[in-house]
């Protein structure tokens, strides 16, 4: 396929995140912290074990030296702390599973607030819910629902964090039968930013309503209850093709889109560029929610010639290992998204250009390049009884598309977020739908709050500032309204 873009200028940028921490400041209140919780939690230093654990993230751009870092271990001993960041105005985050791009959005220089000991499981047979803690990773939470026969809707590749996740939305294989991750949510156990401990449920309207999709502006959640759903053996894996094969595929992709209407069925397809093998891989993760899928459903896929072939019926928490998404761990790295209402071979073609021209710079130097296509059912966002803060609107069934690039060296940081700035503009212009919500666990961090939002933005900051007077939540990072 012939590579017709010009490579632009990259301009510098900008990290928007909290504010960089004193150090009299961040050590003061690590002291402080220490002094006021239970011996249930923990505050850590560095040169200390398990500080690099709390303050390492899936993407090394994404990772602090805090001053401190502390492990809550119960919702009182967080809100404790969260007294003493709001009084001395210390910098400060909040890290699940580590697994965001955008710096500065989990990590600081001040401190580093790590919920790894809330990694509880807890099945109500009796209500069909499951309460999770945020410090766990969602791989963890399948295989500890797994002997129950039941499962939650949330991530489809390994370490992903529950928190951030069920927070900005939450996209999963199972999303056509149930909804996104916040259309299941029945519960939030919150620390406010007054350091008190609410339970937050639908008959806390406008807050239930924030939370579900509305990030980390409300305070700290510490543990999800979502509903379960039955859960047997699953069909599915991973398929890889050759660079030849991919007009048969970007036909298959859209003849899925565009005709499947079995909830049980999902895919992603993968279009990934490797500048150290200076090839194109593309590939496809299907699934289908039973043992075996129906006669036609993924026949066009598995009659395209391949070069690794691992689909087989299996666990469910076996198929989220089959995804290659932990492959560049510790690599610098970033997303961004558009969305997208119909898919068409001219625009997937376009998405291939992309994926080559900008994985194939030697100016750029990216060490890897993926585009990511996840088609839903249109009826995607049919299963919510109530409003969410994301998505803002329900009408139309737009799909995330994600652009993910990863390098090594800082001095790329710039360049590589400019450029997939430009390749995102560019796809999304193609793809039409620009006022289309963009999934805020895609979009890359100077995203425009109307594009994630929309009409629900007023109400969002009118909350927050009901909620969060003193604008605590402002002291860490992330999406602020």
């Amino acid at each position: 396929m012939t590579v017709f873009r010009s490579l632009c200028v990259l301009l510098p940028w900008a990290v928007l995140s909290a504010a960089t921490a004193s150090p009299t400041s961040a050590a003061d209140a690590c002291q402080r912290i220490a002094a006021s919780v239970s011996t249930s939690s923990g505050v850590y230093y560095p040169g200390t074990l398990p500080y690099p654990r709390d303050v390492t993230h899936w993407a090394s751009s994404s990772s602090q030296n805090a001053t401190c870092s502390f492990e809550p271990g119960t919702a009182e001993d967080l809100g404790k702390a969260i007294n003493v960041i709001s009084t001395l105005r210390t910098p400060f985050a909040v890290k699940g599973g580590g697994h965001t791009t955008n710096p500065g959005f989990s990590s600081t220089t001040g401190v580093q607030i790590a919920l790894s000991r809330f990694s509880d499981v807890v099945y109500d047979q009796e209500s069909q819910t499951a309460t999770i803690g945020a410090g766990l990773t969602w791989d963890t939470v399948y295989a500890a629902l797994e002997p129950f026969g039941v499962n939650v809707v949330g991530a489809r590749g390994p370490g992903v964090g529950v928190g951030g996740l069920s927070l900005g939305g939450g996209y999963s294989y199972l999303t056509n039968q149930y909804g996104l991750t916040v259309d299941t949510v029945q519960a939030y156990e919150l620390v406010m930013p007054n350091g008190t401990v609410k339970n937050v449920t639908a008959q806390d309207q406008d807050l239930f309503f924030g939370l579900r999709g509305g990030l980390n502006n409300f305070g700290i959640v510490t543990r999800f209850t979502l509903r379960t759903f039955p859960q047997g053996q699953v069909w599915g894996g991973f398929i890889t093709y050759s660079p030849d094969n991919i007009g048969s595929l970007n036909q298959a992709i859209v003849n899925f889109a565009s005709n499947t209407t079995d909830p049980k069925a999902a895919l992603m397809i993968t279009y990934d560029y490797f500048l150290s093998r200076k090839s194109l891989g593309p590939s496809a993760l299907v699934f289908y929610d039973a043992p075996s899928p129906p006669a036609g459903v993924f026949d066009e896929f598995l009659a395209i010639p391949y070069l690794v072939k691992n689909v087989s019926t299996m666990s469910f928490p076996a198929l989220i290992q089959t995804s290659m998404a932990n492959a560049t761990y510790g690599s610098r790295a970033i997303f961004d998204t558009i969305s997208v209402l119909n898919y068409s071979v001219p625009f997937l073609n376009a998405v291939v250009n992309e994926t080559t021209f900008w994985g194939s710079s030697s100016t750029l130097g990216a060490e890897f390049a993926s585009y990511v296509v996840e088609p839903f059912l249109f009826s995607l966002y049919n299963h919510a009884s109530s409003p969410s803060a994301f998505p803002p609107t329900r009408a139309n069934g737009f799909t995330p598309l994600k652009i993910y690039y990863s390098w090594a060296n800082q001095t790329s940081d710039a360049a590589m977020h400019a450029a997939i700035r430009e390749s995102t503009l560019h796809l999304q212009t193609l793809a039409g739908a620009p006022q289309a919500p963009r999934y805020p666990n895609y979009a890359i961090f100077d995203t425009p709050l109307e594009l994630i939002y929309g009409d629900n933005l007023p109400r969002l900051r009118s909350l927050q500032r009901q909620v969060d007077p003193e604008h605590v939540m402002g002291l860490t990072g992330g999406f602020r309204f």
